[in-house]
């Protein structure tokens, strides 16, 4: 069975170089602008893993992870939270995120870090 991952982020770019990155890995790529319904987008979307951007229209990324690690049937489901903010290591465990990614980032570093986060 393939791995899911839903990658939310308004930037188009980005956006289409994970998908390659993730498609390239065998994954099923589920992608989203926003972070309105966020429960609703990840029961459907069913990842494995989840990529989420803090600067999202709907609510912050931290908000929508605190969200997420709060609804107990997907609170397992690692989260990797994405900014250029210089405050990302803290944000990141204000939201509890499985880890953390700073924007710009090396397309081997995302690849490396999820592909850790679901042997786990």
């Amino acid at each position: 069975m393939r791995n899911k991952i839903l990658i939310l982020d308004d930037d188009e770019d980005i956006l289409y170089f994970c998908s390659v990155v993730f498609e390239g890995l065998n994954f099923e790529v589920i992608s989203s602008p926003h972070c309105k319904d966020i429960v609703e987008q990840v029961e459907r979307a069913e990842p494995n893993i989840i990529l989420i951007d803090n600067w999202i229209p709907g609510m912050s990324g931290v908000r929508a992870t605190q969200v997420l690690k709060s609804t107990a049937h997907l609170k397992d489901i690692p989260v990797i939270l994405f900014s250029a903010n210089n405050d990302l290591p803290n944000l990141a465990e204000e939201a509890g995120a499985d880890s953390y990614l700073k924007k710009p980032f090396d397309l081997n570093e995302l690849e490396d870090l999820a592909l850790e986060l679901l042997k786990k």
